[in-house]
């Protein structure tokens, strides 16, 4: 079955399910995992502004998107050569059964059950031992933050942080002033690429707070990426600790 993916951390899933490069045919300039894989498919343009006829011409059996990341116009436009299969991902249950729909859809129902128990046993050793609230910015200019219905947010929850934003929802914009209640400021690392002269900037603000650079991947991208993040959330975690003693 041939496909083409509009999704980043779709294409890496495809990939850890073991599909090859011969059967995912195409992908967005997002697409960046696995390295040595997605550098052999063809490049379909990005993730809001696909080239349909570069689609058309791979004639792929399936195309995956995704409700959040894709546009829905040109989503509906493939939809009337192509099956389509768009997916929306906000919770921890909904990554489950992305995965679960991903291995049956590609004959991987071993391999995707493999990485979902996986990622429940990340996510369970991966634990703060009293809540820490945190602000969590995917932007500047304007900043801005997460609410409670997206799944960075379900992430930041299961391991212990209390998204001081959680009132809000999707991507609210925000002003310096209102990271006051924050005991960690969050950085991430996409889409906006913050770093380390981003943090002295807010020092500037904030002086005493933790403010931290975070890997934006780690938090955001859904299907298997958590999966391989057990390192990262304990290094994460035992830094936060650190700052608290």
């Amino acid at each position: 079955m041939k496909v083409v993916s509009l999704v980043p951390s779709i294409t890496e899933a495809l990939f850890d399910l073991g599909l090859t490069e011969h059967e995912v045919i195409g992908r967005t300039k997002f697409c960046i995992h696995p390295e040595n894989k997605v550098k052999n498919v063809a490049v379909i343009g990005g993730t809001k502004n696909i080239n349909i006829d570069k689609i058309k011409a791979l004639q792929p059996d399936v195309i995956l998107a995704n409700k959040e990341e894709n546009i829905k116009e040109q989503v509906e436009a493939l939809m009337n050569d192509f099956k389509v299969i768009v997916t929306n991902v906000e919770t921890i249950e909904d990554n489950y059964y992305l995965l679960k729909m991903l291995g049956n859809t590609f004959n991987k129902e071993e391999r995707a059950q493999q990485f979902n128990l996986k990622i429940y046993d990340v996510l369970e050793q991966a634990k703060l031992d009293y809540p820490v609230k945190a602000a969590y910015l995917i932007w500047k200019n304007p900043y801005m933050t997460i609410g409670s219905d997206t799944f960075i947010h379900k992430i930041l929850a299961e391991i212990g942080f209390e998204n001081i934003f959680k009132d809000q929802t999707r991507y609210p914009e925000i002003q310096m002033e209102d990271l006051a209640d924050a005991d960690v400021i969050m950085l991430s690392s996409e889409p906006f690429p913050f770093k380390e002269k981003h943090i002295e900037e807010m020092k500037a603000f904030y002086p005493d707070k933790k403010i931290m650079i975070v890997d934006g991947e780690a938090f955001s991208w859904y299907g298997t990426h958590i999966a391989k993040c057990g390192d990262y959330f304990k290094g994460l975690l035992a830094e936060i600790h650190a700052m608290q003693r």
